[in-house]
């Protein structure tokens, strides 16, 4: 019989916190493939982003002030290795002050290994589009194992695969800019071998540690009478949200899961354009005078489809872009309502990682989402907490959605 869960509190030891990711929050990343293509026009520059890389001490101390019990960031592999095979001591030396600083905070550290940018020197040798460069991420993983071994609490492998594939390898939004349907099949192909490796390269050496992929998921949805575009909805939502996990066999010990919204399957779906221009009016939204509509009820949809695998599941990332924090708090309260329902019927859903502890730079859309518990003054780096994370802070306090 399956342990059943008081209404809107949440297990004993459950993760609360927030996420970031070392390009959008750190600056002057130099030698990632991202700052190359920002240089040369592809998007605006990140430049310093949010001086994270300066203002760790700062931005884990607010994170333990609203109560947090554990961060999400990634490894910048580009400054551990900016070319191939030296290894920067001073960024080695870095990220050890990161994790000691997570960890005096009282922070649980949730790394990640691969979050969209790569080595300048990687990608021009093929990226992930050459499967015989999988075995420079399989040594830089190794190589973060055993230089940070148990200071890392969970290893996080790659990020959301098949959304950098299509984003990179589709759609041509993101260096390289391909639009080349076999090569972006070739790549998600080399981003489950390149996690299978980076998997036992880190339990070789670590063989307790916890580590899993980070995926993005999303509610499919079909609502008409097509029985072509219904079977198309079914093959969307495995192929999006759980062909990763198949094809990896298992080698997981935990799965990362990122949601921000459904998606409702048209003919017009099949058109790469159209699936641009969707993804563009998502993202650019900044109120509700922009059209944002959530749907809280799919991160449940997603996590009982996952309650199979046996595995426990982690919030990696869920927020709304909303600068004037008139949506956040009603946005966090939704979503954990429907993960507490997941909870209730046995889904082992372990914690919730809210994106993001600060405002940041968004990829190609820039600094304009603002999707902060923390808002930043990009001029002057002034940190200022938003109302809607106080409210965030005290679901972290109680761990509990409170009545009111």
């Amino acid at each position: 019989m399956e342990k059943r869960i008081r209404p809107k509190e949440f297990p004993r030891g459950f993760l609360w916190g927030s996420a970031a990711a070392a390009h959008q929050v750190e600056g002057n990343n130099t030698s990632s493939d991202w700052w190359d293509w920002e240089q040369k026009g592809g998007t605006s520059p990140s430049g310093v982003a949010c001086d994270h890389y300066h203002r760790f001490e700062e931005d884990f101390k607010s994170a333990k002030s609203l109560n947090q019990n554990a961060h999400r960031f990634s490894i910048e592999w580009a400054r551990i290795e900016p070319r191939e095979g030296e290894w920067d001591k001073e960024a080695v030396r870095h990220y050890h002050r990161v994790l000691d600083s997570l960890k005096a905070n009282g922070l649980t550290s949730f790394m990640t290994l691969h979050h969209v940018t790569l080595p300048l020197w990687f990608s021009q040798r093929g990226g992930f589009e050459n499967s015989s460069n999988i075995k420079y991420f399989e040594r830089f993983a190794r190589f973060c194992a055993e230089e940070f071994g148990r200071k890392v609490d969970f290893w996080a492998t790659v990020n959301e695969p098949l959304n950098y594939v299509w984003a990179a390898y589709a759609a041509g939004l993101w260096p390289p800019q391909k639009r080349k349907g076999l090569a972006a099949i070739g790549v998600y192909l080399n981003l489950i071998r390149a996690h299978n490796k980076a998997y036992s390269a880190i339990k070789d050496i670590l063989p307790e540690a916890k580590v899993g992929p980070v995926l993005s998921t999303t509610a499919v949805h079909y609502h008409g009478g097509n029985p072509f575009l219904s079977f198309i909805a079914r093959v969307v939502e495995v192929l999006h949200n759980r062909s990763f996990l198949l094809l990896t066999r298992r080698q997981f010990d935990f799965i990362g899961v990122n949601y921000y919204f459904r998606h409702d399957i048209s003919f017009k779906d099949l058109s790469v354009e159209v699936s641009k221009k969707l993804a563009e009016q998502i993202i650019l939204i900044e109120g509700k005078d922009h059209g944002f509509t959530s749907y809280p009820k799919g991160i449940y949809e997603v996590l009982v489809k996952l309650k199979k695998y046996r595995r426990p599941v982690y919030i990696t990332e869920n927020g709304v872009p909303d600068a004037k924090d008139e949506l956040r708090k009603e946005f966090i309260k939704k979503h954990l309502f429907w993960v507490h329902r997941a909870l209730q019927e046995g889904v082992d859903v372990k914690g919730y990682f809210y994106w993001s502890l600060t405002d940041n730079f968004e990829w190609i859309f820039g600094f304009r989402p603002r999707f902060g518990l923390i808002e930043v003054d990009y001029r002057t780096q002034k940190r200022t907490v938003r109302k809607s994370a106080r409210f965030y802070a005290r679901v972290c306090k109680e761990n509990a959605i409170p009545d009111d």
